[in-house]
């Protein structure tokens, strides 16, 4: 009997996603995978990267024995699990689950195998952080996860031959520009080569989502800002429009001053002059959004430049230009080749707290302890039902607005409290110049995640100017975790310490454990109190996204390999205009947008407006290189294609 491909099934433990990848034997999981056994060396074996600090280097292998398939553990931590019992070594039926770390795989092979992932992978995974349980074994040799052949070898050299990828009998595609990421970042310089002047057909955006705002988007429902909710970063600019007018403030004036509503228009108009002094400050609804931006996405074109495509790997080329290597599905590999390359693959990683990641490898529950950012709805659903206690932690604009969603599920049922754990008192805010930010009850308030100014004020012009030691002062200064300025959530805080069913606690997390009745507990250190026990059904961790180049294997591969430098904060370095100088390949450029960046010229680089800010700059480079089709907008140009954007009309 010859071995038939294997189905691999699960939900993303990071994102909810479904994953279907379809494999041959042997197949080796792993985290960073250590050097296979002398056996299997020189085979060709598929490795399933399990990006989870549970997953050891080498953690199992599932080969084919006597025409049984059997599933192997290879020394793991944390072990194997067969339908929930943990096994060395055991045999594997069509449709039984397979358990390495988080991971709950179905297991499938056969006729049913064959069927491709309807929905794509999301690049989202977690970075818990932790120490590594297998760090004295010997470093895992440069290998692709899932593909041990692919990048080919040519892909170790400083440049690539282009004619030697022809020779690989791999699909080779060229285009002028490339877009690497296809989300926001990608979509809003898309949107600018276009009305610049490049036709849809010379563009190429690669990414896992064909909605450009998709990742986004499941972020802002997993941390619980549905879409009639208003957003609460900065929201100032317009990811459909560059020219920022009409903004969505007045859009929103306008239908409601349609539908003979006049009091809410006025309202929305006088918190854009007002604010932030007499008003508060106006940000969008995330369904007005995701609704303009899909707008936008017919008009240029998007979904002609969109291919769905997980990149693998970035080199320069020997005729001056770069080739990605990607796949296009299980075992469906090709290259793109082009001229000018944009970076914008948003935050790759869930910041995982190691105490909170510990508990969960220790007890394997997932359902107690979660990540704000992932998909936690039966948190709010049980404590609606039965009542309970949550244990938040993290004091940003995430945990403000878990609070909040708290306090909606208390109309439901009084039994909630909540408790807030930070680390430390927050007595006063961050000082620049004669300007300091305001404190309530330990949370430091801020419109948006940096002073105004940042944007395009002379905060912006003073970033730009200073050296490196400079900036990194300075957005320490700026920087921080802050929460939004906003009444209604300074009201929630304030009712919920008055009513007693909200309480903030100080304190060094020491462990996390479970008790008998399989609540959590978490032993504090707080000063001046010696140990305290905090007890909760469930624990948010509300600590935020990672952008490190480490998170990112594409990244850090980019990086490895050219040698490139890093900043302080371990992104990217760029120039003022966002081109990665270290890359030029003859007269290709490449650029980077979004939080990958930040630590640069620029604060708020993954806000709407930072990101528009890039792209802007960007294209400026790319017309003074005089890349082709790119023209650099006039006063006469832009209001052309102003009244285009206005009657929705192509650029």
């Amino acid at each position: 009997m010859s071995n038939p491909q294997i189905q691999l099934s699960w939900e993303d433990p990071a994102t909810g996603e479904r994953r279907e990848p379809t494999l041959s034997t042997p197949i080796a999981f792993g985290r960073e995978f250590a050097r296979l056994p002398a056996e299997l060396q020189g085979q060709r074996v598929a490795r399933m990267l399990l990006n989870s600090n549970e997953v050891s280097r080498f953690h199992a292998l599932i080969d084919w024995e006597q025409n049984q398939l059997v599933v192997t553990d290879q020394g793991s931590v944390n072990g194997v699990f067969i339908n929930g019992q943990r096994q060395n070594r055991g045999v594997l039926a069509n449709g039984d689950t397979l358990q390495i770390g988080p991971y709950m795989m179905t297991v499938m092979f056969g006729v049913n195998a064959t069927t491709q992932a309807t929905s794509p992978p999301s690049m989202i995974r977690f970075n818990h952080n932790t120490n590594n349980p297998d760090s004295g074994l010997p470093p895992a040799p440069p290998i692709t996860p899932l593909a041990s052949n692919f990048p080919p070898p040519a892909f170790q050299a400083e440049t690539v031959v282009v004619q030697t990828l022809h020779a690989t009998g791999l699909p080779v595609d060229e285009c002028d520009y490339l877009a690497i990421g296809a989300g926001l970042g990608s979509f809003v310089w898309v949107d600018l080569l276009r009305i610049s002047g490049v036709s849809a057909d010379k563009i190429v955006a690669l990414g896992l989502e064909a909605e450009p705002y998709a990742r986004y988007k499941r972020l802002c429902l997993n941390s619980q800002i549905p879409l009639h909710e208003r957003l609460r970063s900065n929201s100032d600019s317009c990811p459909d429009n560059i020219w920022g007018w009409p903004s969505y403030a007045l859009r929103e004036a306008w239908r409601d001053f349609s539908k003979g509503q006049l009091n809410s228009a006025s309202r929305y108009l006088w918190q854009v002059f007002a604010e932030p002094t007499f008003a508060e400050t106006y940000t969008p609804r995330a369904s007005n959004v995701f609704d303009s931006i899909d707008r936008e996405v017919k008009r240029i074109g998007w979904h002609q430049i969109y291919r769905y495509g997980r990149v693998r790997a970035i080199r320069k080329t020997d005729d001056g230009r770069y080739c990605v290597a990607y796949s296009r599905g299980p075992g469906n590999y090709a290259f793109l080749v082009s001229r000018y390359l944009h970076l914008a693959t948003g935050y790759p990683a869930i910041q995982f707290l190691p105490d909170l990641q510990a508990y969960r490898e220790k007890y394997q529950d997932f359902k107690s302890v979660v990540n704000a950012y992932e998909a936690h709805n039966h948190v709010y659903q049980q404590l609606e039902q039965q009542g309970g206690t949550v244990l938040i932690r993290g004091r940003g604009i995430v945990a403000s607005r878990i609070i909040q969603r708290i306090y909606e599920a208390r109309k439901q049922n009084r039994q909630i409290t909540v408790l807030h754990l930070m680390r430390s008192p927050k007595p006063q805010g961050n000082k620049f110049q004669k300007t300091q930010r305001l404190v309530k009850n330990h949370y430091e308030f801020q419109p948006f995640n940096w002073p105004k100014a940042c944007w395009g004020g002379e905060l912006r012009v003073m970033l730009e100017k200073a050296s490196p030691d400079e900036r990194q002062r300075l957005l320490a200064d700026w920087g921080g975790t802050t929460t939004a300025d906003r009444h209604d959530w300074q009201d929630i805080t304030e009712r919920g310490l008055s009513e007693g069913w909200y309480q903030i606690t100080f304190g060094e997390v020491k462990a996390v454990e479970r008790d008998t009745q399989n609540r959590t507990i978490t032993h504090i250190q707080e000063k001046g109190f010696g140990e305290m026990k905090l007890a909760a059904d469930f624990i948010v961790d509300a600590t935020g996204l990672d952008a490190k180049v480490d998170a990112s294997p594409l990244l850090e591969d980019l990086v490895k390999h050219y040698n490139l430098p890093l900043n302080h904060l371990g992104r990217l370095v760029v120039a003022n205009n966002f081109e990665l100088l270290e890359m030029r390949s003859g007269k290709g450029q490449m650029y980077a947008a979004g939080a990958i960046t930040l630590g640069g010229p620029y604060a708020a680089v993954d806000s709407f407006l930072g990101l528009q800010y890039s792209a802007l700059v960007a294209v400026d480079g790319l017309a003074a290189a005089r890349a082709p089709g790119v023209h650099r907008l006039n006063t006469v140009s832009s209001l052309r294609q102003w009244l285009k954007w206005v009657f929705n009309q192509s650029p």
